[in-house]
């Protein structure tokens, strides 16, 4: 009785006060007018539900994180596997398995960026991106450096100096913010992929190497199979930061963007809450994200389940 109360009641009980606690406190909080600061409040229902179904700025923050949700994961998880793949089996088909040249440099280079706390991301990737010294225009400038000394020499107008603000424009801002979360977390996954495909036995891929299989095809149809509940611990994680992503908007695009065209549900519910003064409402924000959240987990683990039932 002892054994049960330690190792199953006082985990439980921590469980209960740090997790279901908090939410059910925020249930009730989205219930109320709340503001935050006054120490009385008042229940009135679903109307703070009303008021989100019908605000504009939350849907648009919620079409981001969709759209954060189909493209962070699919490219974070592609990438992160094909680096995975060249640094454990994508060597010199001569001898055993292994990977290519220098596969453990590219290890710690492509880890390092997790490594860097992601607000400080976030101010490099906005010195990156400035439209007048950002060195991702310089770097544009010169390349249109010798296309414009062709065009010169042909008599052909040139092409004007390149001052995109790629995170001012509603075109590509979400894209950029995409793209530095990108870079941030492949690492990260990599090495969750390579500790995966260190676990295979070498005897199954030299076999599947004697029975003429490339590396791409290793791959895909030996490697990706026995390495799948490390991809589907990958993609429920990843779906997780992409409904969620508030760090790196709110250091990238404080506001939330030209048109509001990066802000996202999280950084929504800050600024309702700390800005505005609505807990109440923000606290149903958070209510609705936990469920969708959940929703996306369950998902996922449904499907690779099945997944696995089929083979």
């Amino acid at each position: 009785m002892l054994f049960f109360l330690v190792f199953l009641g006082i985990p439980l009980a921590v469980y209960l006060m740090f997790v279901v606690s908090p939410f059910a406190q925020s249930f009730y909080y989205s219930l109320t007018d709340w503001s935050g600061l006054s120490p009385s409040m008042e229940f009135i229902g679903a109307a703070n539900y009303a008021r989100i179904a019908g605000d504009a700025v939350f849907w648009m923050s919620l079409r981001n994180n969709l759209a954060l949700l189909i493209v962070l994961p699919l490219v974070t998880i592609v990438l992160a596997y094909a680096l995975a793949v060249m640094v454990t089996i994508g060597g010199s088909t001569r001898g055993g398995v292994r990977g290519v040249r220098g596969a453990g440099f590219y290890r710690i280079i492509s880890f390092f960026p997790y490594a860097i706390p992601a607000v400080i991301t976030g101010i490099l990737f906005n010195f990156i991106y400035h439209p007048g010294g950002g060195l991702l225009n310089g770097f544009l400038n010169l390349l249109l450096g010798p296309v414009n000394l062709v065009l010169s020499l042909l008599g052909a107008q040139p092409v004007p100096a390149i001052s995109t603000a790629w995170l001012g424009d509603p075109r590509v801002a979400l894209a950029a913010v995409g793209f530095a979360i990108v870079w941030t977390f492949v690492g990260f996954y990599m090495v969750l992929f390579v500790a995966g495909i260190k676990s295979i036995p070498q005897e199954v891929l030299e076999a599947a190497r004697i029975d003429g299989a490339g590396r791409l095809r290793s791959a895909v149809q030996i490697v990706a199979p026995m390495v799948r509940d490390n991809i589907s611990t990958a993609l429920v994680y990843m779906g997780i930061f992409a409904l969620d992503a508030f760090t790196f908007v709110s250091v990238m695009t404080p506001n939330g963007g030209t048109a509001n065209s990066t802000k996202v549900v999280s950084l929504h519910l800050y600024q309702t809450a700390f800005r505005d003064g609505r807990f109440g409402e923000a606290s149903a924000m958070g209510v609705i994200m936990a469920v969708v959240t959940m929703l996306v987990a369950v998902l996922v683990i449904l499907l690779g389940r099945s997944r696995r039932e089929e083979r």
